[in-house]
């Protein structure tokens, strides 16, 4: 690309210059002396003197100039124009560096060494002339260098770089001496690969070249192409990282299935922008203007900024749409991942032209904790609120209880986050919860960043213990829940298996994720002996009565026929009606028959044991108590009979 097609401004600027009158050149002139040197050599400048050996000097040091000047001025010559001068010569590159800078600082000397009297001097003007011309072809060199190595000087390699600290190492430029690139790689880290050597090169000559054009007080030519160029890779990085800029109302319109989509591309994306892409940006802009401070950090919140605010505003817009209890965990997790880069942000955009970046980070976070709140809030409600008079079939786990309790675990995934969100907002229940009902004596400590600040007088324990609380109460009113649709069940005997059912499932949720260290092993085995309690409670009302049916008095043989045919059809009637009813934890279900078999089968053996040897009838005297316990280890098989082998035998013969 030509000079002439990349800053035409500048390039008029500069032709201007070149015809312009003796005013305007004394206005050039006159910015040169009040401006005082760029360069870390200022010491050096020339004394000021009255005598003529000062103009001596002064052509002096522009004939020397000028011979490497007009070799290398772009429009010059059309070898000039298409030739690299960094490319084809370093040595010479070094030499056409170190005269500009001698030439800029005898320029000053000469100016200051008579005032305003020599702005019209021939011999400054011829000076000045030169100066324009290196600077146009510094502007051209400063831009190949850029583009030729954007590979090797793009953010992601220049963080790697960085953290093995091999571009820290500065170069020095002040005795403008030629190295070879050997020595050059050398000065840069003898570990480096053939790359990372290319690379610290290609930055060395970077800095060199912006040192002396802002230097010559051309830092906005300077500036220009280095925005021009650096601002597209941050722009396109964040593309490749799958990030798009969305407005809010576009945001807003999104179902959640693509929103979802959108959020997960984000924080893919958040770690490598930060810590990579706009920090590495922020690494080259340190390295190549080194010398200013001031530019470095204008050009930084152009380059990085806008794009930086984009990109950590989108939490914001994902916390304004449509609040629903699935968006609840995805907040969290934009939540915590701005609360993990928050010491990369700061360090990144430290400048104070950056700091709306930094302020966005923050009204980001409190905004994903304000809808965060919101929405747990309607989480909460939705329980209170269910009203469904659903009867599951077979008393098995409601579906209330599996959704409550997935969201329930997953919510305490996010102890410490939750404990931060609600640090000044205390969490409150509707109603008081029975201190029996909740222990959290093994609530971790967990202690939030220092960008979530505290409450006055408030611990982070107590915050955890706090979001154990509303754990545990939101377990309490599921619980509640469930007692209060027991109603739907007609049988007595079922609908103690349905809170058996629920309460151990609520049991084994809690035991295995991180609820059990929130509410404790206190809690989870009072729990668990509660549902055991229903479940004896199943056993009793459905079985009790059979097993205390058996005859303790004297009875005839025929007497005990007949009551063991009762027996075995109330059997059989029974194990039919429970077909369809289930114990769905494996454990407990062994438990239930097994204790259904301590009081049925005892209670049937000593019976029998004493009147099968006088029962006239054969196959009423042939079941024996092991057909019970074998007919009641179908109970809740899921095979929809409860049929024993011997039910077809005893049936005909007593129909």
């Amino acid at each position: 690309m030509h000079l002439k097609n990349t800053f035409p401004v500048r390039k008029a600027k500069a032709t201007s210059l070149l015809l312009a009158p003796e005013k305007m050149m004394r206005q050039t002139l006159r910015s040169l002396l009040s401006r005082k040197s760029f360069g870390r050599r200022s010491n050096h400048d020339l004394p000021a003197s009255s005598s003529s050996s000062d103009v001596s000097m002064m052509e002096e040091k522009v004939a020397r100039a000028e011979a490497i000047i007009a070799k290398w001025d772009p429009d010059a010559s059309a070898y000039a124009k298409i030739t690299s001068l960094f490319y084809e010569s370093r040595s010479e590159a070094h030499r056409f560096l170190a005269e500009v800078s001698d030439l800029q600082r005898t320029m000053l000397a000469f100016v200051a060494a008579a005032g305003p009297a020599r702005l019209s001097h021939p011999c400054l003007v011829r000076a000045q002339t030169l100066m324009q011309a290196a600077m146009r072809r510094l502007v051209k060199e400063f831009y190949q260098i850029l583009a030729a190595n954007r590979d090797l000087l793009d953010p992601e390699s220049v963080s790697v770089r960085s953290a093995h600290s091999s571009v820290s190492e500065e170069p020095d430029y002040d005795s403008w001496e030629y190295r070879s690139p050997e020595e050059e790689a050398l000065a840069a880290g003898e570990s480096i690969s053939k790359v990372e050597r290319a690379a610290a090169i290609a930055m060395a000559d970077l800095r060199a070249i912006a040192d002396t054009m802002v230097s010559a007080g051309y830092s906005k030519e300077c500036v220009t192409t280095y925005q021009t160029l650096r601002k597209c890779i941050v722009d396109e990085g964040l593309c490749r990282l799958g990030f798009e800029r969305l407005s809010l109302a576009h945001v807003l319109k999104l179902d959640w299935a693509m929103l979802e989509l959108k959020v997960r591309s984000w924080l893919g994306a958040s770690r490598v922008a930060l810590r990579t892409l706009f920090h590495g940006e922020h690494v080259l802009l340190d390295h190549v203007f080194a010398g200013s401070d001031t530019v470095r950090e204008a050009l930084f919140a152009d380059i990085a900024g806008d794009a930086a605010l984009h990109f950590l505003s989108f939490p914001v817009s994902v916390a304004k749409s449509k609040r629903s209890p699935e968006k609840l965990f995805r907040l969290l997790d934009l939540y915590d991942t701005i609360v993990e880069l928050w010491p990369e942000i700061e360090l990144v955009f430290s400048f104070e032209s950056t700091a709306v970046v930094r302020a966005q980070a923050l009204a980001s976070l409190s905004k994903l904790a304000e809808t965060a709140r919101a929405t747990l809030a309607d989480f909460e409600s939705a329980i209170l609120r269910e009203s469904s008079r659903l009867a599951v079939p077979g008393g098995g786990v409601h579906p209330m209880t599996r959704y409550t309790m997935n969201y329930i675990s997953l919510l305490a995934d996010y102890e410490s986050s939750l404990a931060e969100i609600f640090a000044d907002c205390p969490l409150q229940t509707p109603s008081p919860i029975p201190d029996f009902f909740l222990d959290t004596s093994q609530a971790p400590a967990v202690h939030p960043p220092a960008s979530c600040p505290s409450s006055p007088g408030t611990t982070t324990s107590s915050y955890i213990s706090a979001v154990a609380e509303k754990l545990a109460w939101l377990v309490f009113a599921l619980l509640c829940k469930l007692d209060g649709k027991t109603e739907t069940y007609q049988d007595v005997g079922l609908s103690y298996l349905f809170l058996a059912n629920n309460l151990q499932y609520i049991v084994s949720k809690v035991r295995s994720c991180q609820l059990l260290e929130l509410l404790g092993e206190e809690w989870v085995a009072r729990h668990a002996a509660k549902a055991r309690q229903h479940a004896a409670g199943y056993g009793r009302v459905a079985w009790g009565r059979m097993a205390a049916g058996v005859p303790k008095g004297e009875v005839s043989a025929g007497e005990a026929g007949e009551w063991i045919r009762a027996f075995i059809a109330a059997l059989e009637a029974a194990c039919a009606t429970q077909a369809g009813w289930v114990v769905t934890d494996p454990g407990m279900r062994e438990e239930v028959r097994e204790a259904v078999r301590g009081m049925v089968v005892p209670a049937f053996r000593g019976f029998y044991a004493r009147w099968h040897p006088v029962i006239e009838d054969v196959a009423v005297a042939s079941y024996s108590p092991d057909d019970v316990r074998e007919q009641l280890g179908k109970l809740f098989s899921g095979s929809g009979s409860g049929s024993g082998p011997n039910r077809s035998k005893v049936s005909s013969r007593t129909a």
